[in-house]
């Protein structure tokens, strides 16, 4: 991109065109006078902020707005087909997408079954983006980027994925490299809870929070760690795995056979915890039970606070959030039991809160890194309109 000196008419003309290509993103379509309005500058100003937008492929026409007396005010909006990407969540038997766009308009999630195929990380991804394009109606050539969450640890640096149990075909090393190469895409891959944690930051519980760890429960498990807004990945992106670390002896009287958290709190734990009497039943077919047993709910705050004590210990967060599919479907309730096992005199200000990111929070998370991303992309070109 062209540097623009400060000061100058041509440096005045991008910031406004930036200034106006954002009250478009926040509003909506809008017509000349009320971008006139929006911006404190004059009509004609704003005519010429919309025209330069207009060439450059950013905008375009996209109605009328009746305005009393005299003709109909054309209203102009964002393009959103020029640029679009695909968020997609890599489950263990299962991939979940969608498409984003620049407004970041609600398309159809879809999700593709993977037992009996094929697996490789250029295939999952090419499986997903046809799927979702297929499913919103928008031509997968304008999609150029992709935001992976996974159930594995990602070092951003050396391309390197571990902890990959869940991720048949996935190599160790090149993942990101091989699906850039073979589908043309610019690529983020990140750790599924990571990307959950985001989320919860932005519009889920912890918007408020100055630093708060997400304890996200399922099949695994899982921490994300976020410190004054910034999400915490370590050294070689493995922060926060924590079903592997071992149970401490507490755990026995619980669960004597457990090793480990993912043994005390895994997806098979809790099962048992709700009664699945050795029938096989996956944790998605009973954890609709949960709310309403306060015998497993108090089970499970007993042995929630034993990975939630570590945390408090070692980063004494100002909110944990109980998050994932068993913490959201303990709701309310299981926080307020695990906040009751918290010591007061050791952690008086901590909240204790449940996820409040909806059924989908990896693909919200990596939708909204997308978003910016794409509007990053086309903010650039706005140097290119003056």
């Amino acid at each position: 991109m062209n540097q623009i000196d400060p000061g100058t008419p041509t440096w005045l003309a991008a910031r406004n065109d930036r200034t106006a290509f954002r009250l478009l993103l926040e509003h909506g379509p809008l017509t000349r006078s009320r971008l006139g309005e929006l911006t404190g500058l004059s009509k004609p100003t704003a005519s010429q902020m919309l025209a330069r937008l207009e060439r450059v492929g950013l905008i375009r026409p996209v109605g009328e707005r009746s305005g009393g007396r005299g003709p109909n005010a054309i209203t102009y909006g964002v393009r959103t087909d020029r640029i679009t990407g695909v968020a997609i969540s890599i489950l263990d038997r299962a991939i979940q997408a969608v498409v984003v766009d620049a407004v970041d308009h609600d398309h159809p999630i879809v999700q593709i079954p993977t037992d009996g195929h094929e697996r490789s990380p250029e295939g999952d991804v090419r499986a997903a983006v046809q799927a979702a394009c297929a499913e919103a109606g928008i031509d997968a050539a304008t999609v150029s980027r992709v935001v992976i969450g996974v159930q594995a640890a990602f070092f951003v640096d050396g391309d390197e994925l571990s902890f990959t149990d869940t991720m048949p075909g996935w190599p160790e090393v090149g993942a990101r490299a091989r699906i850039e190469r073979e589908l043309g895409l610019q690529v983020t891959i990140d750790n599924d809870v990571n990307l959950a944690t985001m989320a919860e930051r932005s519009s889920g519980a912890a918007q408020q929070a100055s630093s708060f760890a997400l304890f996200w429960m399922g099949d695994g498990l899982g921490v994300g760690l976020d410190l004054g807004g910034v999400v915490h990945r370590g050294a070689s992106g493995g922060a926060g795995e924590i079903g592997y670390l071992a149970v401490p002896r507490t755990a026995q009287p619980l669960a004597p056979s457990a090793n480990d958290f993912t043994d005390l709190l895994g997806g098979p734990a809790v099962a048992r915890l709700l009664g699945d009497g050795g029938s096989g039943e996956t944790l998605a077919e009973v954890l609709p039970r949960l709310a309403h047993d306060d015998d497993a709910l108090s089970a499970l705050a007993d042995r929630v606070i034993l990975a939630v004590n570590p945390l408090l210990a070692i980063l004494d967060p100002s909110m944990i959030v109980l998050g994932g599919p068993t913490g959201t479907a303990g709701g309310s309730r299981l926080a307020e039991l695990v906040a009751d096992r918290v010591d007061p005199a050791a952690h008086p200000k901590l909240a204790m809160r449940t996820s409040g990111t909806g059924a989908q929070p990896v693909l919200l998370g990596a939708r909204q890194q997308l978003v910016e991303q794409i509007r990053d992309h086309l903010e650039a070109d706005i140097s290119l309109a003056t």
